[in-house]
């Protein structure tokens, strides 16, 4: 199994501190999310988009699609952001996981890795990648 759990890239976090990324909706970055089988390999060490292993299917375009950004906003002593869910509508693609990355900087970095659990399948249906709720303790980009 190539993918193993849900993380943040390293270099992401990095790249914070240098503000490579702009998560407000309002003149943000665009980041999107690329689709992988099970034969893609990510580890936190990813540094950037990449066509090996991604999913190729009907209504699925190389290099994903883009996300809808949530404006960043605090809870507690938390930082968050998160995405709206992402359809790709009437797909025929099967996906293990996913890369979410800044489409806006210089050479796509990564943000972070996504596993389904199992590969996900849909066949001239709808494929939706359906994200947490955007709080403290569940939205896909979290500094506590």
């Amino acid at each position: 199994m190539a993918f193993s759990g849900n993380f943040m890239c390293t270099s992401f976090k990095k790249e914070l501190l240098e503000a490579k990324h702009n998560f407000l909706n309002s003149g943000g970055s665009t980041f999107k999310l690329a689709m992988y089988t099970n034969s893609a390999s990510f580890t936190a060490a990813t540094t950037a988009y990449t066509t090996s292993n991604e999913v190729s299917g009907t209504n699925y375009t190389a290099g994903g699609a883009a996300l809808t950004r949530v404006d960043p906003s605090t809870s507690s002593t938390t930082a968050l952001t998160d995405f709206a869910d992402l359809t790709f509508s009437n797909a025929t693609v099967t996906a293990r996981g996913a890369l979410i990355y800044n489409d806006s900087a210089s050479g796509d970095p990564s943000v972070i890795v996504l596993d389904f659990g199992g590969d996900k399948t849909s066949t001239a249906g709808d494929f939706t990648v359906v994200f947490p709720t955007a709080d403290a303790s569940n939205a896909i980009i979290r500094i506590a």
